[in-house]
């Protein structure tokens, strides 16, 4: 109630896609101007919109799904808007990183949003290694086209650990699948990209002790080679496992050596 009287007491409305908006609108009988501001059109129509508030005039802003501002350019008008001294205000509605982290069954507590990961293997790699000593959830958003790869190298980079990928969160076609990393990965590259918008929610490590024996050692460095070099590889299992660097480095040089005199 408090976002439609908001909505019917705005001179402008600016949303992503103005067809979206205008049957939301049409649905509770509501009449409103409206501009698109997306990420095409935000750098032209902003310094337009905060010209209208400076004038007396309020905005409303409003995303075709989830919240506003996250990880779209809404945050630039907030912060243009709150530099020329004029009022601010929310009227939360669903977050998609939210919903996925309170529908994982994972840890709740404390949790860190990351985004959206690289493109590209070896940066997602790497972006996923600074990541891995933190001590709370994580959550990512993800295109579906690289929804495997992304949950391999998580299973690589991160660990066994428990996780869930949310997809289309507070739509019809709503869906959540919990598994380990490795087994997420292996479901989605047989079953191939998912349709809808996707939420991956990672484990916090494990509480970091120097109680692994080697054969567990041996195997985390064995899977983390098969994709990393010796560098990242030493990264990663330091990280999940909370054993001393060099004692990880000594044992990957080893293997390094075992399969190299295999070959």
């Amino acid at each position: 109630m408090r976002a439609l009287d908001h909505l019917s007491k705005a001179d402008v409305i600016a949303c992503e896609d103005t067809r979206v908006t205008r049957r939301l609108l049409s649905a509770h009988g509501l009449r409103a101007r409206l501009t698109a501001y997306h990420e095409h059109s935000a750098e032209r129509v902003r310094p337009r919109l905060i010209e209208r508030m400076k004038c007396g005039e309020s905005v409303a802003l409003v995303a075709d799904a989830g919240t506003p501002l996250i990880s779209d350019p809404g945050y630039k008008l907030v912060e243009e808007t709150a530099a020329a001294g004029l009022p601010v205000t929310t009227v939360p509605g669903a977050s998609a990183a939210l919903a996925a982290l309170l529908v994982s069954g994972l840890p709740s507590d404390r949790f860190f949003f990351a985004g959206f990961l690289p493109a590209k293997a070896a940066a997602r790699r790497k972006a996923l290694q600074e990541l891995a000593a933190v001590p709370a959830t994580l959550i990512f958003f993800e295109s579906a086209r690289r929804l495997a790869a992304t949950l391999a190298d998580m299973s690589t980079t991160l660990g066994p650990r428990p996780a869930a990928v949310a997809r289309e969160l507070t739509k019809l076609h709503e869906e959540t699948r919990r598994a380990h990393l490795d087994t997420l990965a292996a479901h989605y590259h047989a079953a191939g990209p998912p349709r809808g918008e996707i939420v991956i929610v990672v484990n916090p490590p494990a509480e970091k002790t120097a109680e692994v024996d080697t054969d567990d050692l041996d195997a985390r460095l064995h899977a983390a080679l098969r994709t990393s070099s010796l560098r990242d590889a030493v990264v990663a299992v330091t990280a999940t496992t909370g054993l001393p660097r060099q004692r990880v480095y000594a044992r990957a040089l080893e293997l390094q050596k075992v399969q190299t005199g295999s070959d």
